[in-house]
């Protein structure tokens, strides 16, 4: 059984010019101990697909269907009360964008920690938790001497993994990271990532990494969700997906993106711009930017098969071709 399910999940936020629908009838699986990429540009829904997860919506967002599986369990039905004592930080958790902003700048990076630690398990003793917590920060690399720091001594890199310390204090089942290496230079960025692949491994975590860069999610994962306007429309083996992409997005994303081992090849953009989600074109959201378009994908919006094991697709074109 999958430690996370999503099942035809659709988010909306409502505003005064009408509901903006930012995540439209996706699904998708992750697995202990295997990690997720969820790719695609800005806008797309990726972030508003782990808030709607976690269930920490901002103001007038809102879940009208589909179901969040974690575990067995149908997460979205749950109340705040239940998120917040059986889900939160003890069931899964999330590394938001921007680590700075994400940590209280008048507490001591330490005191961050183990207040996770004894707001969800409040049993744990002081001593305990002081050990805990110091051992938490030498996971991620960090000596346990700055526990008694504040977020403005630490580095960037140091405050994410100090981000990332917090989010696995209470042994989540899930962990989400949401553009990880925003802010951070390559070098840095490379040992962060780093660091949460090994982690993954050694904690058997299920994992969703958030971001627009193809290169991480090549590196840090097993699988593989292309989003465009608030669906998915290529999920799959990760390997694969960047060998033989299938759905036109996808391989417009993969040629606008340089590769360092492949021979010289000159990047293309994908033309024209994302659809404005207050009112997305009918038919195939991708349809006024696709060479390929053609007059069926103006009007039906394709349906999601299955273009080889485990490997899905959301388009006419393909669905044409394996008849």
């Amino acid at each position: 059984m999958p430690v996370l399910d999503v099942q035809n999940l659709r988010t909306y936020y409502y505003t005064l010019r009408g509901p903006v629908k930012a995540v439209e009838d996706i699904s998708f699986q992750v697995e202990k101990g295997e990690a997720l990429g969820l790719a695609g540009e800005s806008g797309c829904g990726k972030t508003t697909a782990a808030l709607s997860i976690l269930k920490i919506l901002p103001k007038g967002g809102k879940i009208i269907g589909g179901k969040i599986l974690f575990n067995g369990q149908d997460i979205a039905k749950f109340n705040e009360n239940d998120m917040r004592k059986k889900i939160r930080w003890k069931g899964m958790s999330i590394v938001f964008q921007g680590a700075m902003n994400a940590l209280n700048p008048v507490y001591k990076v330490g005191d961050q920690i183990s207040e996770t630690i004894l707001v969800h398990e409040p049993k744990t003793s002081k001593k305990e938790t002081k050990e805990r917590t110091e051992k938490l920060l030498e996971f991620v690399g960090i000596d346990q001497s700055r526990a008694d720091n504040y977020p403005h001594e630490f580095s960037g890199g140091m405050r994410q993994r100090a981000l990332i310390a917090m989010a696995v204090a209470c042994n989540p089942d899930l962990l989400i990271a949401d553009e990880p290496g925003t802010a951070l230079d390559v070098i840095v960025q490379a040992q962060v990532l780093k660091m949460m692949k090994e982690m993954k491994s050694k904690l058997n975590l299920g994992m969703i990494l958030i971001t627009h860069d193809l290169s991480i999610i090549a590196e840090t994962c097993e699988n593989c969700a292309i989003m465009y306007a608030g669906k998915i429309v290529e999920n799959g083996d990760v390997l694969r997906i960047f060998k033989e992409p299938l759905h036109p997005y996808t391989q417009g994303l993969i040629k606008a993106f340089p590769s360092i081992k492949s021979a010289k090849t000159e990047m293309t953009s994908i033309s024209g711009f994302p659809p404005d989600l207050l009112k997305p074109p009918p038919g195939c959201r991708f349809h006024p930017r696709c060479p390929y378009a053609m007059d069926v994908c103006k009007k039906e919006d394709p349906k999601t098969i299955e273009a080889a094991k485990e490997y899905y697709v959301a388009c006419h074109l393909v669905e044409q071709q394996m008849k």
